[in-house]
């Protein structure tokens, strides 16, 4: 049953079947083969049941609202303001890739998004200055792979309704390790840049004045990451209602900002709908997918499997690892976690590891996919925003980065407090 499973997913995928028909065609085939039921008479109360989780009302919301700070001007004198601040370490302006990347993936929650603005107002920075091209894309890509670590994310929040866990304590438990790795690409760059120093150099000096007179155009993303964060710590909204206050802010910060138009209502809706679509298509395919699955009893033979195997719990968590990274090669993060959570997650469980740390290594685990050749989806998202050269450079480039989550990997793996310190601490009303 696993075997014809997992033959019948890689057929799909290799013929360019879309990862949500391809989820859905999976769940056909595996209720024609393995019941005695008609188990694809149910799709219409699965896909129902998935579409009104309340829970996925936050995933248009936060997408509108990263749609409108890609328009507002926001992110352009945010990324200006970084610059004066971290342009004289050695790395210069790829430091402010990072950092730039971390601030707005804290207001977006979406990957493509990050790596897409941060890319479009850093590469003109790149030839102005003569970096050297390969590292630079490498951080534009790398500093994209943020927006879904640090919250608010669309995929934790997926994935916290595919696990059933608490969409709160998946965004306190990534929030140190999506600092450690902002700062873990961080001393990646100056290592490579101290070690050659042609890879990078030192953008312009500031002095203190210009430095802290570029402050308050740090001030909009950070306000809006407090208000749609600690709203929901603060016991004043959920995550779903925190994000349509995070819309309300965005308007209100495009307003500001005489940016907001018909214009720019227009294409920040139709980029909602048209990514969200897909999003929700997806989330209902894995849904009937995971009702496939558990009918047939097959979720419960693979954790059956594992445990025949004898491998203790680290060994079973090393080969789960290299599996989402080899997996990773060939599909996108949200096709990777939606397709595997209700399978892997059961199986973490028995292991007797912590849902909510997993939660956060499977971001990270799907990070490294999102900047792995051949498919990684954020080198193509910086190969489109650059429009020349082979996309080998960014891939290229973007190797000291993937060194660089397998390291943040094994720090979670040897270290779950990372992880699970805040949640265990910061008292939840």
């Amino acid at each position: 049953m696993l075997a014809t499973t997992l033959i019948i997913l890689l057929l799909l995928f290799c013929i360019s079947i879309p990862v949500a028909a391809a989820l859905g065609l999976l769940g056909f085939s595996l209720s024609a083969l393995f019941s005695s039921f008609p188990l694809h008479r149910a799709i219409g109360e699965v896909s129902w049941s998935a579409s009104q989780e309340f829970l996925l009302v936050a995933v248009p919301l936060y997408v509108f609202m990263g749609e409108l700070l890609m328009r507002s001007g926001v992110a352009e004198r945010m990324y200006a303001a970084i610059i004066r601040w971290l342009g004289w370490l050695p790395g210069g302006l790829m430091h402010s890739n990072v950092a730039a990347s971390a601030m707005f993936a804290a207001t977006s929650g979406s990957s493509v998004a990050t790596a897409a603005t941060i890319g479009t107002l850093a590469l003109p920075e790149q030839k102005k200055y003569g970096y050297n091209e390969r590292l630079f894309l490498g951080s534009l890509a790398a500093g994209g792979t943020l927006g879904i670590l640090i919250p608010p994310s669309i995929n934790m929040i997926v994935y916290g309704v595919l696990a059933g866990v608490s969409i709160p304590q998946l965004y306190l438990a990534a929030f140190i390790p999506g600092a450690l790795l902002a700062l873990i690409f961080m001393v990646t760059i100056a290592f490579a840049c101290v070690i050659r120093p042609s890879l990078g150099v030192r953008s312009d000096r500031f002095s203190w004045r210009e430095r802290c007179a570029a402050l308050p155009d740090l001030i909009p993303p950070l306000g809006l990451f407090v208000l749609v964060i600690g709203s929901i710590y603060a016991g004043w909204a959920t995550a779903s209602e925190s994000a349509a206050l995070g819309v309300l802010a965005a308007l209100g910060l495009t307003a500001y900002r005489k940016r907001l138009s018909l214009e720019v209502l227009r294409a920040s809706i139709e980029g909602t709908f048209r990514i969200t679509g897909m999003t929700m298509l997806i989330v209902v395919g894995a849904f009937f997918l995971n009702f496939v699955l558990s009918s047939i009893g097959l979720t419960g033979q693979l954790v059956q499997v594992i445990k025949e195997l004898g491998w203790s719990p680290l060994g079973t968590m090393l080969a789960i690892c290299l599996f989402y990274i080899i997996l990773g090669c060939f599909m996108d993060a949200f096709s990777i976690m939606v397709t595997t959570a209700p399978v892997i997650v059961p199986i973490v469980i028995a292991l007797g590891y912590d849902p909510i740390w997993f939660g956060v290594v499977m971001m990270l685990l799907t990070e490294t996919g999102m900047i792995t050749p051949p498919f990684g989806f954020n080198l193509f998202v910086i190969q489109s925003v650059r429009h020349r050269g082979p996309i080998s450079d960014v891939a290229y480039g973007s190797f000291p980065f993937v060194i660089a989550l397998l390291i943040a990997i094994g720090l979670l793996i040897a270290f779950p407090n990372i992880a699970l310190w805040l949640p265990e601490t910061v008292w939840l009303r």
